[in-house]
């Protein structure tokens, strides 16, 4: 069973809101060949919105997600230089264990 974590909730309200903003726009271009004027107006503020909402949800994501990258580097690169001859056994098995599995097409 898979465990929700911070990034998790992150993707799941991004789809919501991406869900949500799909579904104004179906609704406004529905209602744009029936009605004029101020429904039309207020569906498309609400559809600039959610767009909006959308993207600064986007760059919040994107900017968690560099952040972690960057940790991410930071810990292997103080890891490989602490534990050299490890970091190139790992290296090493992993190579050769990806090598089996090619070769066994």
């Amino acid at each position: 069973m898979e465990q929700a974590t911070p990034d998790t909730h992150s993707r799941e309200d991004l789809a919501a809101s991406l869900k949500h903003m799909v579904g104004d726009a179906e609704q406004l271009l529905k209602r744009a060949g029936q009605t004029a004027g101020q429904e039309y107006d207020s569906a498309l503020k609400r559809a600039a919105q959610q767009l909006r909402r959308a993207k600064a949800e986007f760059l919040r994501v994107e900017e968690d997600a560099i952040l972690h990258a960057k940790h991410a580097a930071r810990v292997t690169d103080r890891a490989v230089h602490e534990h050299p001859y490890a970091a190139m056994g790992v290296a090493a098995g992993v190579g050769f264990l990806l090598g089996l599995l090619i070769s066994r097409r």
